[in-house]
């Protein structure tokens, strides 16, 4: 299980890095530059012209701590409570759900509040900078929030002592569990029949011209403030998989994103409902427990209601089996381009933001109404075209028309041609699982032989649990058919 499993409370609240910078272009997945220790850098001083020939390879950014170290964990309870964390019913321990999390020292009775971070310990777009110039910068450039963070993050990093932040950024990981942090190759040796590889993809090729874009059009022109050892792909990849893991949104705060040190040492479990947000009575960032600990107990949180998948993407692990029961997986459906009304069809979608391939969740309990929506629409014949409106309609999230539209006539063949894909992605996962047993794991050097091994087992993981649905839809189709149209329900 891995550490960097961190606090995103809201499933639906994390925006796509497309819409963060709209002007950028799409750059194709590459291997990123790697840099080694560099001296903190001043606002004040400027970097020669030979910095970047000076870079060197190395295999980490020169900050953090391993992924499960508790070696500065000491040093960070104390800067918290010298600068305004209150006595805390928690300490910084090894864990095996984690490898780091927080645990009950004393009694926790269930309904009690736990943290009390104040808001002058919280990370967010207005915290002053040890460089001031470089975020007069940023802001004179109206850098979204995430982006932004991710450059704080590391400018902060850089100051190394000379940031207030340095104890708390001593204690994050130096390598976040991130699918950033997966090559081209090995997503697609191990996530080559879950739809997250395409995600995964995505984000990585977001996250590259977000760094992309912001080189551009504003370190490349202020090299004083923002020199390449410094801000680069590499460090950007860190940057952004610690927000990733660990950027909570703050209903109470007017929805304000933010890093909460302490509190993002909590790690998740499926079993719990309680989140962070703002308490403004005792002015902190709290969370309320929904069961009781015993001292030595760890003390969980939850994520938000994501699938293995979704855990996996952003936070580098993949909880047990038949242990989530938010777990889904995404199914891609497609018009037939043989289809007689393909044209038609294919305008009725567009017109309400769809395309003529589609993603849907399925669950273990069932699917969207807008799935089976898209069903209906891609097996109806050239005689129910005056319907097609209605059922693209039906089949876009977009839309708050009604979505339980029913056509007995060819309900079957709807229902068919969902499980005929459910087949297709089966013998992918199966083709998968059945190779992972004799999948060739030769390497050199016994670090890289640990990392191959843990993601096939994440990989393995993963696989089997989006497969276990799967298996399930077909297994009450084929029991019992009434029951099975009668579990269909919006996710």
């Amino acid at each position: 299980m891995a550490e960097a499993c961190r606090i995103i409370l809201n499933a639906t609240f994390l925006p796509s890095l497309h819409s963060l910078h709209k002007t950028h272009k799409k750059v194709s997945y590459s291997q990123p530059f790697l840099h080694k220790r560099h001296p903190a850098i001043q606002c004040s001083i400027s970097t020669s012209s030979d910095t970047k020939a000076a870079a060197k390879v190395s295999e980490t950014v020169p900050w953090g701590c391993d992924i499960d170290s508790l070696e500065n964990a000491e040093a960070l309870q104390k800067w918290l409570s010298d600068s305004g964390l209150p006595p805390q019913k928690m300490a910084i321990q090894k864990v095996e759900v984690g490898e780091r999390g927080l645990v009950a020292l004393k009694n926790i009775r269930k309904g009690e509040m736990l943290l009390f971070v104040p808001p002058s310990l919280v990370i967010a777009a207005d915290s002053e900078w040890s460089c001031p110039e470089a975020g007069e910068v940023l802001k004179q450039y109206s850098v979204p929030d995430w982006p932004l963070l991710a450059t704080y993050l590391i400018s902060e990093a850089s100051f190394e002592k000379s940031s207030r932040w340095s104890n708390y950024i001593s204690a994050l990981p130096r390598q976040p569990y991130s699918l950033l942090y997966w090559t081209r190759a090995e997503l697609d040796t191990y996530l080559e029949a879950s739809q997250i590889r395409e995600r995964a993809i995505e984000r990585i090729t977001n996250v590259t011209g977000t760094y992309n874009d912001l080189r551009l059009r504003i370190f490349s022109k202020y090299p004083h403030l923002f020199p390449e050892e410094v801000f680069n792909m590499e460090t950007f990849k860190w940057s952004f998989g610690i927000l990733f893991s660990r950027l909570v949104r703050l209903p109470s705060m007017d929805g304000r994103v933010a890093l909460v040190p302490w509190a993002d040492m909590l790690n998740h479990s499926c079993e719990v409902e309680t989140f962070l947000d703002y308490d403004k009575s005792s002015k902190g960032v709290v969370f309320t427990t929904d069961r009781p600990y015993q001292p030595g107990e760890q003390v969980f949180i939850s994520y938000g209601r994501k699938s293995n998948g979704e855990l996996l993407l952003s936070y580098g692990f993949v909880p047990r089996e038949g242990t989530n029961p938010s777990d889904s997986v995404e199914l891609s459906f497609s018009l037939k381009k043989s289809d007689k009304c393909y044209k038609e069809k294919l305008a009725a979608l567009k017109k309400h933001g769809l395309s003529a391939s589609q993603c849907f969740p399925l669950q273990v309990t069932g699917w969207p109404l807008e799935l089976m929506a898209y069903a209906y629409l891609a097996v109806s014949p050239p005689s129910m075209s005056r319907q097609f409106e209605e059922m693209a309609a039906a089949a876009s999230n977009k839309t708050t028309t009604n979505k339980n539209i029913t056509y007995p006539d060819i309900e079957e063949q709807a229902l068919q041609f969902i499980l005929d894909s459910c087949e297709s992605s089966i013998s992918k996962y199966t083709k998968f699982l059945q190779a992972s047993g004799s999948m060739d794991l030769d390497v050199t050097s016994p670090k890289q032989l640990n990392r191959r091994l843990f993601l096939k087992q994440l990989a393995v993981d993963l696989c089997s649990s989006e497969r276990r649905i799967l298996f399930r839809a077909q297994y009450v189709k084929k029991k019992n058919p009434f029951f099975f149209c009668s579990m269909i329900l919006l996710i």
